[in-house]
């Protein structure tokens, strides 16, 4: 299967409200879930250092948000993420990950942080495989961290 991995421009924000509702009901077993708020996705879509990395091969199959936080330390922070039910298990996640990661190193960032649902077992088993570590139980989901 041959996709490729970019950052997402504002053409794509209907897909990515799409495979973010898609997300969401695949978490809470549910279809009753809201999507993004209007205008919620524009600062991706600004001049700064927030972006979002899309895997497409015909249509976008799937994304990652990265948000930038320069406190006393800086760190990235992967926010939504999501592959479409098609697409899971071929690598996908894998390489939106490994494409943030490396963003994150070219802008100097020493550390990732992301959440995972406790009941998301293959989200959890690929960010162990990909050397991310539990950094503190936030009740239903676990915050995980990965050093750079």
């Amino acid at each position: 299967m041959r996709y490729k991995i970019r950052v997402a421009v504002p053409d794509d924000e209907n897909k990515i409200r799409d495979l973010f509702l898609e997300m969401l009901r695949t978490i809470h077993h549910t279809n009753n879930v809201d999507g993004y708020e209007d205008g919620y996705l524009d600062r991706f879509w600004a001049e700064n250092e927030d972006l979002i990395y899309v895997a497409e091969n015909s249509e976008v199959v799937a994304f990652l948000s990265i948000e930038v936080h320069h406190e006393q330390e800086a760190y990235a922070y992967f926010d939504d993420f999501s592959v479409t039910a098609t697409y899971r298990g071929k690598g996908i996640g894998s390489e939106l990950i490994k494409a943030a990661e490396a963003y994150a190193k070219k802008l100097n960032i020493s550390s990732v942080f992301l959440h995972v649902e406790k009941t998301n077992q293959s989200a959890m088993r690929l960010y162990w495989r990909l050397g991310y570590l539990v950094y503190s139980d936030d009740g239903h989901r676990y915050l995980m961290k990965k050093n750079m």
